[in-house]
């Protein structure tokens, strides 16, 4: 082996394992996880790697231009002393209980130890386990670099996020049937190495609670506190109350992030939510172009709205309750959980006007904050109205700009020629309010305008920019990977060389498959 990695396994060495070794789809019970090596590819080829991600893994940028390195992260090459397996978890998709579901595409290789973190590391697309149902385990392109892209770039936000080391093409064709509508065609195959301090999601506790198994379930939590959470002590009925306390903190906290820069998760099952609180699994999700609470990039899910912007608060609360019903049977009381609940609602509500503030520049606490908000993001979706571009451009807004504001934000306008005498005369009405409260605020407008510019960013991954990268990569192109990538290092930073993607999206992206619509595909 040309490099070297500090192997420090303790998932498939302290948890239950599944007893049969066989990788075939079945019912896994009593486990934790299942063995399955990755399939092999027919040419992998290494098409981006984090140098960040290399270093935090004591690797360096001389490691990953070997050929050893390719076939560890493409599955070609199972690294010595460790057994690649598959996570047991099920979860509720959609609103409704789907029972075990687990890892059908991912496959994780071993848990790396260096400058004293633990990263546990995963190659999604590398084949079928025994979770993988009617499916084939492998990943696509578009879906992979989407992966890479995104969770790089959240990380860059300041956003809880899983992380990505390399993408790569596996050299073999995968069938997709794109859109669901009865046309699949052969896409290039891609894995994408992505690593965590754990992959745990809620879904793990819910498997083992609706099948009455306390025994694992206990065994799962306790070594999760063991693991991630031991600064709350050795686990007991306190500890385990405390410990469903942090895992709604942080997903509060993830989800406020969401809200603050426009992301859509798109598909918010229980099965795709982090016990960490880190955003996990990348598939349909989207940024919002237009500010619209409705909106929601996946079809599975243009009916019912579920995962829709405005909603996705909510959704965590509604996943944090069936959580709490999972790890109701080790502590066998109520009232605690229900605490923890009622203190989320109360919790999310503040937080969000927090967030919001900072996004208006806002420090002094007044009584009609709340309202000054409630008003922006009604008038905010009376016409088509960018909403990245938009808090970016407000940044500029001074105290003596109550007639000038309007046009300060026009050009987040998609068509101008929908800001009407109604709508035009609610915005000036805004900007008088939101000039007069600018003038209670003691920082001048250069440190204010440096404070919000550092929670709106500048630029974010729109879905037209990673569909244009995916564009090029079919045609064997990746310097635009290299060149979002870049960019998205310092989303909060002006980046004059790189003003051309600080624009509305373009027209030819309305409707177009990958930009404004995207499915569960992979």
């Amino acid at each position: 082996m040309d490099f070297k990695l500090n192997i420090k396994d303790y998932f498939n060495e302290e948890l239950p394992e599944d007893p049969i070794k066989e990788n075939t789809r079945r019912q896994v019970t009593e486990a934790c996880f299942s063995y399955a090596d990755p399939k092999k590819t027919s040419k992998p080829e290494l098409i981006h790697v984090s140098l960040e991600m290399l270093t935090e893994l004591g690797l360096t940028k001389e490691d990953a231009a070997t050929k050893d390195f390719l076939n560890v992260f493409t599955g070609n090459t199972i690294l010595e002393g460790t057994k690649p397996y598959a996570m047991c978890y099920g979860g509720h998709q959609f609103g409704n209980w789907a029972g075990q579901l687990g890892d059908g595409r991912a496959i994780n290789l071993a848990e790396v130890t260096h400058n004293n973190k633990n990263w546990a590391i995963q190659l999604k697309g590398a084949g079928e386990t025994p979770y993988s149902r009617n499916a084939d385990g492998l990943a696509v392109l578009r879906s992979s670099i989407r992966e890479y892209l995104c969770s790089e770039a959240m990380f860059h936000l300041g956003i809880p996020t899983t992380r990505a080391l390399s993408l790569s093409l596996s050299g073999d064709k995968v069938l997709r049937d794109v859109m669901y509508d009865g046309n699949p065609d052969y896409e290039k195959g891609a894995i994408v190495s992505r690593t965590a301090a754990s992959f745990l999601r809620f879904g793990s506790f819910q498997i083992f609670a609706s099948r009455q198994d306390s025994k694992t379930l206990k065994t799962l939590v306790d070594y999760t506190i063991k693991h991630h959470f031991s600064h709350l002590g050795k686990p007991s009925k306190e500890t385990y109350i405390q410990f469903f306390n942090e895992v709604a903190e942080r997903s509060l906290e993830m989800v406020i992030h969401w809200q603050r820069v426009g992301f859509v998760h798109g598909v918010m099952n229980t099965d795709n939510m982090s016990i960490l609180g880190l955003t996990i699994d990348y598939g349909p999700y989207g940024w919002l172009e237009g500010y619209d609470h409705g909106w929601t990039p996946n079809t599975t899910d243009n009916g019912q709205k579920r995962y829709r912007y405005g909603a996705q608060p909510e959704i965590v609360y509604w996943n944090l309750y069936q959580l709490a019903n999972a790890l109701y049977p080790i502590i066998e009381e109520a009232s605690p959980l229900e605490e923890v609940l009622n203190s989320f609602g109360d919790n999310l509500v503040e937080s969000y006007l927090v967030m919001m503030k900072s996004k208006l520049g806002l420090e002094k606490n007044e009584v009609n904050d709340a309202r000054l908000i409630n008003d922006l993001e009604t008038i905010l979706q009376l016409s088509e109205t960018d909403m990245t571009i938009f808090f970016r451009l407000l940044s500029s807004i001074t105290s003596d700009d109550k007639k000038d504001g309007l046009m300060k934000v026009w050009d987040s306008f998609y068509d101008s020629n929908e800001i009407k005498e109604d709508i035009k005369l609610k915005w000036e009405n805004w900007f008088v309010d939101y000039t007069n409260r600018l003038k209670i605020e003691t920082l001048s407008a250069t440190e204010r305008k440096k404070k919000m510019n550092a929670v709106n960013p500048k630029y974010v991954l729109r879905n037209y920019m990673a569909q244009l990268a995916i564009d090029d990569a079919d045609k064997g192109d990746y310097k635009l990977i290299d060149e979002l990538y870049q960019l998205l290092k310092k989303p909060y930073d002006e980046q004059p060389e790189h003003e051309k993607w600080f624009v509305k999206r373009p027209d030819w992206a309305r409707n177009k498959i990958g930009c404004s619509r995207l499915s569960c595909s992979s």
